[in-house]
């Protein structure tokens, strides 16, 4: 069930990777390569499917099945949007590293 989750999550987690791709190699493209970015992408998927089966096993005290899909969703948002905000503050560091 936590996969359906995600899967609903899905079409908004590919925007943000859109996004992150996008302005990646317009701003730091030159500079990097891309099988870093390819990596963190991939690392940000793993990360918000095994945040959102973490988050459906627990037990969170709170009544109603509802909130098992609510946690994992919460839970997969953070984690890839975390993982994508190390990759962008690589990319920062960097840029800042080189000036």
């Amino acid at each position: 069930m936590q996969l359906l989750a995600v899967l609903l999550l899905g079409p908004w987690l590919a925007v943000l990777a859109w996004l992150y791709w996008l302005y990646v190699r317009r701003t730091h493209g030159a500079h990097t390569r891309a099988s870093f970015d390819a990596l963190i992408l991939v690392l940000a998927g793993i990360a918000a499917i095994a945040g959102a089966d973490v988050a459906y096993g627990m037990e969170s005290g709170v009544a109603g099945a509802i909130w098992k899909q609510v946690a994992a969703v919460l839970v997969s948002y953070t984690a890839f949007s975390t993982v994508l905000a190390f990759g962008l503050a690589r990319h920062v560091w960097l840029r800042k590293r080189r000036a």
